[in-house]
């Protein structure tokens, strides 16, 4: 399930912006308060609106008027995400659409209309399988059923909260396929918040094992489960780490006696292994990101801003090249960067750059610009493009 498009209206400072033909692998650059974190918010968003409410997520970020581009009016305008997706649908990949419009009423949230469609059919409008309107509406039980026609569908009807997202409720049920499918979705995205001080020290051997947490907080308890139940990913990531990081020959998830889990970083030059306190902050990193990079169950979408900090530059052609091979394993990939060597290790299409002017975000992709695409076609590289300033409007003013 590949996202192919993202389009926003009045979410902070994206008054009206559709990003398309998204690849695989995709890098955001641009200045700082261009929009490149508030971009990644949208999954974010959308996951905290799933996890608890539209209210909780909203409060998260300052209320419905904090999230509402400035210059809207919050007792008409309303914000709208629209995600469209490729999905197979009884063997067929389709085009689906989620759209989602929020609004104010009398001070409290409320979803003003929530959409989920696709065609049935080679032509024709795309069907509405989930329509909601203020809590209230419909969803089809038997959308597979293409042999009978759309008037044949069978509707059922439903109420949720009106600042609840239906697919939170109705995405449970295997009879409504396409929520299911797209709830399934949002709950799988990775949106990193890697901290390096919640990834070290002593953890609780309970928790969660196989995949690494946004924060990195069970580094240990990750690495301990591709040891055990992955040793040859395992092996890799360590073979890695030797060639990436001067001294490091192994790392080994160790229980201790007091029942914690903690990380054994293992210097040739000395006998005793280091704890991982006594590491810099670049092993933490870099072994975390071979960690998440590795999963055997790549996320459906993994979010990673700025992954060059606290990292040696003549390593980021590396780390990028792992980006794409997770987003070819069936993660699509978003990364933000300030990194020209990052950038250097990008194709064309990979890259977008965000402008802002007069308070609101543009959207611009280096294909899309003829003389990005004309020297990159004679062998030049996007970083030295972007050092020289060929991207333009990124800069700040």
């Amino acid at each position: 399930m590949k996202i192919e498009s993202i389009r926003l209206k009045n979410f902070k400072a994206f008054r009206d912006v559709r990003l398309k033909d998204i690849p695989p692998f995709l890098v955001v650059v641009g200045a700082n308060g261009s929009g490149k974190s508030t971009l990644f918010d949208v999954f974010g968003f959308l996951h905290d609106c799933l996890r608890g409410n539209v209210r909780q997520a909203l409060d998260k970020r300052g209320r419905f008027i904090e999230v509402l581009s400035r210059g809207c009016d919050p007792k008409k305008d309303l914000i709208l995400i629209e995600l469209q997706y490729r999905m197979e649908i009884t063997g067929v990949e389709r085009l689906v659409t989620y759209s989602l419009e929020i609004g104010e009423r009398n001070g409290s949230p409320v979803v003003q209309r929530e959409l989920l469609r696709y065609k049935r059919g080679r032509y024709g409008s795309p069907y509405h399988f989930l329509n909601f309107v203020k809590g209230e509406g419909y969803a089809i039980t038997n959308e597979e059923d293409f042999s009978k026609s759309d008037e044949e569908l069978e509707r059922e009807s439903q109420r949720v909260a009106p600042d609840t997202l239906a697919i939170k409720g109705l995405g449970q049920f295997e009879r409504f396929k396409a929520a299911n499918a797209f709830r399934s979705l949002i709950e799988n995205w990775h949106v990193s918040d890697f901290h390096i001080s919640a990834a070290r020290g002593r953890k609780d051997a309970a928790g969660e094992t196989e995949h690494l947490s946004e924060s990195g907080d069970n580094l240990p308890l990750v690495a301990r489960y591709l040891h055990e139940q992955h040793g040859e990913i395992f092996h890799k990531i360590l073979t890695t780490m030797a060639s990436r990081v001067p001294g490091v020959s192994s790392v080994e998830p160790k229980l201790m006696d007091d029942g914690y889990l903690t990380l054994r970083f293992q210097d040739g030059s000395f006998k005793t292994p280091f704890l991982d306190r006594y590491v810099s902050d670049g092993t933490i990193k870099m072994f975390a990101y071979l960690v998440l990079l590795h999963d055997p169950k790549p996320h459906p979408l993994l979010c990673v801003e700025e992954p060059e900090n606290q990292l040696y530059p003549q390593l980021m052609s590396e780390l990028a090249e792992e980006f794409r091979s997770y987003a070819k394993r069936g993660g699509q990939v978003f990364v933000s960067t300030h990194s020209p060597d990052f950038l250097n290790a990008l194709e064309l299409d990979e890259v977008c750059w965000l402008v802002k002017q007069h308070g609101c975000t543009e959207i611009r992709r280096a294909r899309d610009d003829t003389q990005i695409a004309a020297y990159m076609a004679e062998g030049d590289q996007l970083g030295y493009l972007w050092k020289q300033g060929f991207f333009g409007g990124v800069d700040p003013q």
